[in-house]
């Protein structure tokens, strides 16, 4: 479904302020499995000096329902100290990094190494026949960069998942 009714999907970033121990993240993981919820994208960290909480970031989607049926259900699991949906909350920064192997050589090689100075992409690794970029920011520019690697060579792609943090004095 698309558009702003009811019904509609949204996509979500939600960040999950955990304790830090066995077991939390199949719990998180058991949730959505259980339930059909799909996640597109999950980090998890440690956060605080001594290890004992950990930053779980998710991003999902689903109608405006769904997402709060997740707050929800994740708020009620036991190690949850918070749960904070961020694109609801407020302004936020959303980061990603990803690795990029392109194999190629001659005008194919230039043109990814043109297009990755483009990108700010760093070269991490090459060999005469292939590169590796490491690229943050983003998510849409992650896609745009690795949809022109694709014809110049793209042969393996290796990505974090989406971080993310709200803007100003807001905090978890």
């Amino acid at each position: 479904m698309s558009g702003n009714g009811p019904g509609a999907e949204r996509a979500a970033t939600i960040a999950v302020l955990v304790e830090n121990e066995a077991g939390v993240l199949a719990r998180v993981i058991g949730l959505f499995s259980g339930r059909g919820y799909n996640i597109d994208s999950l980090t998890v960290a440690p956060v605080d000096e001594e290890g004992r909480l950990s930053r779980i970031t998710i991003v999902t989607s689903g109608t405006e329902m769904v997402i709060e049926q997740i707050k929800a259900q994740l708020d009620r699991l036991v190690p949850v100290h918070k749960v904070s949906d961020l694109t609801m909350e407020g302004p936020y920064l959303s980061r990603e990094l990803a690795l990029i192997k392109v194999i190629g050589r001659g005008e194919n090689r230039m043109e990814a190494l043109r297009l990755a100075d483009a990108f700010r992409a760093r070269v991490v690794d090459a060999t005469p026949e292939s590169a590796v970029f490491e690229m943050t920011g983003a998510a849409e520019k992650i896609d745009a960069f690795i949809a022109l690697m694709r014809p110049l060579g793209l042969a393996e792609v290796c990505r974090t998942g989406a971080l993310a943090i709200a803007r100003g004095v807001r905090t978890l």
